[in-house]
């Protein structure tokens, strides 16, 4: 009986260390490229929440969560692939925070994710022509496709009585929606677009650029680019040669790299990108603060809120499986249920370990919408005095 014993307990044992398998989820983003500057605290906002989780001791019968990093470049998609796929075959992980960009996130969905069943949530991948790809229900965004960024945008220059834009975007999947989006948005308003040109990221002269544009005229240009890039070139060549007095940047220019080398020369300069001024934003201010992150940096919060939302959908699922937690992530981001925002990670898994109903708010406010992206808030920026100040949410 005793040896009976002995072997049970041993049995229990392994059975109780076979549930709390380590997690590794995989955070690919642009660490190197046009946006480098914008990821590190992206990533860190993810790490926050895997922190955060770890600590309550509370994932899927005491498992622990691990991070594996992994580098898309933004614009190579070749690189962006080869990372996934090594996440995946190489690491099994069992989910992806990612890819960053439009065109990587295509990429990925499309060869690596889908043909893996692997879920994808991406935080900063905003092109519209995500919404209409083939996902088997495997990608979802907490960042609100361009489409909806454009109408922001549109308004906001209206409203500041601009009449006539030109658009300088980088040609690429994220550049053309931005672009595509502001100029219909736009003229639905009534406003013209003198021009709308693709600029190449990588190059070290944008005058021939920046002529073109400038023949064309308007009260602002427009640059859907990068702040690490050729967007941050067009600017430069803006300002040297006095081509336009107003800049309007969406969501990719927001980059502190960009404010801290022009300074006060781009006062004046606004534009949008995503952000909300509810209890959640400001909790993970607090928190990233505390943590030594930069939490007003772009996308930190949608990023807090992917990782959080790919957590507790597994733990809602009871599995870190993708064909188990995919359809849960839905279920935990919106009603019915207990609102949850940041810092309130162990409350949500507990409930969520005891059969109850969760509302993901987090930082974001986020609300998915079909087909698994988010329904979109946004905050109106203005450069003065060389440092950015948000003017209001819309």
């Amino acid at each position: 009986m005793k040896k009976f014993l002995l072997v049970s307990a041993s049995l229990l044992v392994l059975a109780t260390a076979a549930k709390a398998e380590d997690v590794k989820i995989g955070i690919e983003m642009g660490f190197t490229g046009p946006i480098e500057t914008l990821t590190p605290p992206m990533a860190q906002a993810a790490e926050l929440v895997i922190k955060e989780v770890n600590d309550s001791g509370l994932f899927l019968d005491g498992a622990k969560v691990t991070a594996v990093r992994a580098d898309e470049t933004c614009i190579d998609a070749g690189a962006a692939t080869a990372a996934a796929e090594r996440l995946i075959t190489g690491d099994k992980v069992a989910g992806i925070i990612g890819p960053s960009c439009s065109g990587a996130a295509t990429a990925v969905l499309t060869n690596v994710a889908v043909p893996n069943g692997i879920v994808l949530i991406s935080p900063s991948a905003t092109s519209p022509a995500l919404s209409t790809l083939e996902d088997k229900g495997l990608f979802f965004r907490t960042a609100p496709s361009d489409a909806r960024e454009g109408e922001v945008l549109a308004q906001i220059m209206r409203d500041r009585g601009i009449k006539s834009v030109a658009i300088s975007y980088t040609n690429n999947d994220y550049g053309k929606g931005v672009a595509s989006s502001v100029q219909t948005a736009f003229e639905k308003l009534g406003g013209k677009v003198t021009l709308s040109a693709p600029h190449e990221d990588g190059k070290g002269d944008y005058s021939a650029e920046v002529g073109s544009l400038a023949s064309a005229g308007g009260d602002a240009l427009v640059i859907a680019g990068y702040a690490d890039q050729g967007g941050a070139g067009i600017v430069q060549t803006v300002l040297d040669t006095g081509a336009f007095s107003k800049f309007a940047f969406p969501n990719g220019m927001w980059g502190a790299s960009l404010v801290k080398r022009f300074g006060t020369q781009l006062d004046g300069a606004f534009g949008n990108l995503p952000g909300t001024d509810s209890p959640g934003a400001a909790k993970l201010m607090e928190m990233t603060e505390k943590a030594g992150i930069a939490g007003s940096a772009t996308f930190v919060p949608e990023t807090y809120d992917a990782t959080a939302l790919m957590l507790l959908a597994m733990q809602a699922a009871k599995s870190s499986a993708s064909a188990d937690y995919k359809s849960k992530i839905m279920d935990v981001a919106n009603a019915p249920g207990e609102k949850i925002y940041p810092g309130e990670l162990a409350k949500a898994l507990q409930i969520l370990k005891d059969g109850g109903d969760i509302d993901y708010v987090g930082a974001s406010a986020v609300e998915l919408i079909e087909p698994g992206e988010s329904a979109g808030a946004f905050r109106e920026q203005e450069i003065e005095g060389g440092a950015v100040k948000t003017v209001k949410f819309h």
